[in-house]
């Protein structure tokens, strides 16, 4: 089979690296991919936001099944055009992305089908919204409408945070996703990833994460598009995960089909563990970055198989299985990440490191001259198993002390309330 991967970040070097394992996979090309992507497949220079280039590419390389990885791509429809040219396509259409498109569109598919989330308004204007915060009071969370490469949710712990967080959004700062901006109650509780397969009927639910949105070390500083993660996510014990399937995922995907908007692909449940319960905070259609990597050094099973029987709608005929290791990331940024990344930097010493036990993906890499330079604001995703989070955790950041890279930084903390959680056992 020919598989065409769409993107360039860690996400798709981990699902390419997976899905090159299967002995199905007869060429495998990443559209655009990065310094990693081109040691397993071939790099294709082609504009993604091109669409009738990206089809046209596909077929005069007898391209079998085309994969989309990131949001973007997703939300523009590009799964549409691909199934229309005759090809088969691991993505959601363009209606079934709204998703992650829209933030008031998911408010309002949980309200019909009875999801438990934050409460919320939904605001076109910038005074209607201050009135709103004015009211609530804060804490409260303030939410660019629209796709906003992870950087688009402000929780606000004040009303000065809150009320500039609305202001940014009417002013342009998050372009048109920002002209209609969701305001929700503040949730108290702890955050989990969670994945289930989909062909727009059947589900499969795979292992939990848990990201790690903040910049610096104790959760302080900026959001960003995630600066580390590990699976699974203690948190999600069997009963919760279970609540989480019957309560959330089931009842959005029967009424996604109820629409007439089946959705197929990857749906990525980000989840707040309240006291109440599970309560769903956003959706995305497609994987989390990094919690891609830590799902695909995880998995056992066939990638290529789970991915095309979730497009070809037979995903009732497959099983995924996992490690029962944990997997943990860690990511290594470029300085001045999430605002404004160095690029062109020189790193030493990641060739080599790859092991049973460890896998660095590449995301905002380049291969210049025979030199591997940052090209990106998360430039790598050293990932690793082991028996327990402080094993993975430890032989992650061994690895990172092995690479040569003065420009780069990381969390130091990654897994902290896991490890919190295994000390308390011993």
């Amino acid at each position: 089979m020919r598989i065409l991967v769409i993107g360039s970040g860690g996400r798709e070097h981990a699902l390419a690296w997976a899905i090159a394992k299967s002995p199905r996979c007869e060429k495998l090309f990443v559209m655009p991919g990065n310094g990693g992507t081109e040691t397993i497949a071939e790099n294709v220079a082609v504009d993604i936001t091109d669409h009738a280039a990206v089809v046209a590419f596909a077929k005069a390389n007898g391209v079998d099944f085309v994969v989309i990885g990131p949001d973007a791509p997703a939300v523009a429809g590009l799964g549409d055009d691909v199934r229309a040219a005759g090809l088969l396509c691991f993505g959601p259409s363009r209606a079934a992305a709204q998703l992650e498109g829209s933030k008031a569109f998911t408010k309002q598919l949980c309200d019909e089908a009875g999801v438990p989330t934050a409460a919320y308004g939904r605001f076109d204007s910038e005074i209607e919204a201050l009135a709103y915060v004015h009211d609530q009071g804060a804490p409260i969370v303030i939410k660019a409408d629209g796709l906003a490469a992870g950087k688009g949710v402000t929780v606000a712990m004040t009303m000065e945070e809150a009320a500039d967080a609305v202001r940014d959004c009417f002013s342009g700062a998050f372009g048109e996703s920002g002209s209609t901006v969701v305001i929700e109650e503040y949730l108290e509780g702890e955050e989990a990833s969670i994945f289930a397969l989909c062909d727009g009927t059947s589900i499969k639910m795979l292992p939990s994460a848990q990201d790690h949105k903040r910049v610096w070390d104790g959760d302080r500083g900026p959001n960003t598009g995630g600066m580390g993660a590990y699976s699974p996510a203690p948190v999600m014990t069997p009963e919760m995960t279970a609540r989480v399937e019957n309560e959330i995922i089931l009842p959005s995907i029967r009424r996604m089909a109820e629409r007439g908007t089946p959705f197929t692909g990857v749906l990525f449940a980000g989840i707040m563990v309240t006291r109440d319960g599970p309560k769903l905070i956003e959706y995305n259609v497609r994987f989390g970055d990094p919690e891609c990597q830590v799902l695909m050094l995880r998995l056992q099973s066939d990638a290529l198989d789970l991915l095309e029987a979730t497009a070809r709608g037979t995903l009732a005929e497959v099983t995924p299985e996992f490690s029962d290791e944990v997997a943990l990331t860690v990511v290594y940024a470029a300085k001045g990440y999430p605002v404004n990344p160095e690029k062109g930097s020189e790193i030493k010493g990641v060739d080599g490191l790859d092991g049973d036990k460890l896998k660095v993906f590449h995301a905002g890499t380049a291969r210049r001259d025979g030199r591997l330079v940052a090209n990106g604001g998360r430039v790598l995703n050293i990932t690793a198993l082991g028996a327990t989070v402080a094993e993975a955790r430890e032989r992650a950041y061994d690895a990172i002390d092995r690479i040569d890279w003065p420009e780069g930084f990381c969390r130091r903390d990654i897994g902290w309330r896991a490890i919190e959680r295994e000390l308390k056992r011993t």
